[in-house]
């Protein structure tokens, strides 16, 4: 089940708003899963600043290498650290210790998925 205080993108990541006006971003359950087990994870600099749709960082695991996209332009604001020594957290709590950076948004994101419209998308694309 995914978190309901999330919002999601098609391509399995999740955002967070947080009470700072910044958001924080991860892969979804789902997303964890078709990876399997992840052994790296390569992390936009801090400062960074993306376009929407751009990718920041890859997550590599035994059986592939998958890019991470930011939904917004932004400029990132912090990474999860751990992550250089534990990229199972990934696996492990996506939606908890598994997060992957913080980002500010240039604009509000658009066209993200409520938790019930993502479960949805997840059924049809079955």
């Amino acid at each position: 089940m995914n978190p309901s205080e999330l919002l999601y993108t098609k391509e399995h990541e999740w955002l967070r708003a947080e009470d700072d006006g910044s958001y924080t971003l991860g892969v979804t359950e789902y997303a964890q899963k078709q990876l399997g087990d992840i052994v790296f994870c390569e992390q936009p600099v801090i400062g960074a600043k993306f376009e929407a749709e751009e990718p920041v960082g890859t997550l590599e695991s035994v059986k592939a290498v998958a890019e991470v996209y930011v939904p917004v332009g932004c400029e990132i604001t912090a990474i999860n650290e751990a992550l250089n020594d534990s990229p199972e957290l990934v696996n492990e709590d996506p939606y908890g210790e598994g997060w992957l950076f913080r980002l500010k948004a240039t604009a509000a994101p658009e066209g993200l998925l409520s938790a019930d419209a993502y479960e949805q998308y997840l059924q049809s694309a079955e």
